[in-house]
């Protein structure tokens, strides 16, 4: 007659592990001691009431529901047990460091073997750094593989303590792809990579050019460069499920005239406009990354835009606005380890909460000090993590 909606509210138990040990008593008469027991699985953490469940909602509540610690204090509270923030935050920075970062390792060799990587940064606020106020402004650093045909999705995220050029250089060493980034000028720093910058804040520019009281745009710089942009983009969307030979063909047939006119057009009509005003420091930004913003069209792994770096550190942003500041270095370092596995479990089409329980599940139960090799096993694209974790 009728369907209804039923709310089941979660539940916790306490589990008692016992482990029986037996005697030979024969042995015990001919004097030689005989004592059996059975192996004990390892644990997630030593010495706590941790268990892979339970850090794997802590890590999937703070980290993809961006629900803050104290909250998850009170939940606790109301399910009828007494976990205080600092002991939940132990449990993530401990699970991070023991397990995760092994996996984040290994992934990001994978992300430098990739022909296209995304970049961004954004600030964080961190307690108790060396040498520093707590006012400071540190950052965390997000890479990307690429859009189209990536070997691997990965999204690794990294803590630093500010956005110098080197920590963005010391992250990629070794790798001699394309890197996408906005024009900050401290991933000019990266040797050995081709540029490629991001037309979508090109056009942003332009938009933050126009006055909030313009009345009729028809004709002028900001809206003629604003079309033009637009239609690039719109090329871009009709091509995003052809082939990589097909894109680069149509690319080089379709935008490179639109780019060619649009070049000429702005360097006719740069001198009319103040330098300094807005619309001029939107002409000057395009004509004096022209080169990089059309490194694209060298090869169709590459994107028009960095909205892909954009988009992948978005999760952390609005976390961020509710959790406000890492209470300490290791609990940034942390932070940012979960965020890399969240992120990349969800690139892969991984459930999230399934995964990091697996991970905690099973890799104490393996000889990876002994056998690095058995960690290709866990990483969020291997068929044993899709067979098991896949949504």
């Amino acid at each position: 007659m009728r369907s209804e909606l039923e709310y089941i509210p979660a539940k916790v138990k306490v589990i008692d592990i016992y482990r029986e040990t037996f005697e030979c008593r024969t042995c015990r008469k001919n004097e030689h001691f005989s004592i059996e027991k059975p192996q004990v699985p390892a644990c997630v953490l030593p010495h706590s009431i941790a268990t892979p469940s339970a850090i794997a909602h802590t890590m999937q509540q703070k980290y993809e529901y961006a629900v803050p610690l104290y909250r998850q204090e009170k939940q606790w509270q109301q399910l009828g047990i007494k976990l205080n923030r600092a002991t939940l935050a132990n449990w993530i920075v401990l699970a991070a460091q023991e397990w995760l970062l092994p996996i984040i390792k290994k992934m990001h060799e994978y992300l430098l073997q990739e022909k296209v990587i995304h970049a961004d940064e954004t600030p964080v606020q961190v307690m108790g750094e060396k040498d520093r106020k707590n006012t400071a402004k540190s950052y965390m650093w997000l890479y990307s593989s690429g859009k189209y045909d990536p070997i691997h999705n990965i999204r690794i995220f990294e803590y630093q303590p500010g956005r110098k050029g080197d920590y963005a250089q010391n992250f990629l060493k070794g790798y001699n792809g394309y890197l996408h980034t906005d024009a900050y000028v401290g991933y000019e720093k990266v040797e050995n990579i081709k540029h490629c910058l991001c037309w979508a804040h090109a056009r942003r520019y332009f938009i933050e050019s126009i006055p909030s009281d313009a009345d009729d745009l028809s004709g002028t710089i900001a809206q003629e460069s604003i079309k033009q942009i637009n239609k690039l983009f719109a090329i871009e969307k009709i091509l995003i499920e052809e082939s990589i030979q097909n894109r680069q063909k149509e690319r080089l047939q379709q935008e490179k005239p639109l780019l060619e006119a649009y070049w000429s057009y702005l360097k006719i009509n740069k001198d009319k406009i103040l330098p300094k005003s807005k619309l001029g420091k939107a002409i000057n930004y395009t004509l004096n990354n022209q080169q990089k913003l059309q490194t694209y069209l060298e090869d169709a792994h590459c994107d028009i835009s960095n909205n892909l770096a954009e988009n992948s550190i978005r999760p952390f942003t609005i976390g961020r606005k509710n959790w406000l500041f890492s209470g300490s270095p290791k609990g940034a370092k942390a932070s940012a380890a979960v965020y890399s596995i969240i992120e990349t479990c969800k690139a892969n089409e991984i459930d999230t909460y399934k995964y990091l329980e697996y991970i905690f599940k099973n890799l104490p139960n393996q000889p990876i000090i002994h056998n690095p090799a058995l960690i290709e096993n866990y990483l969020p694209w291997s068929d044993k993590i899709k067979n098991n974790c896949g949504q």
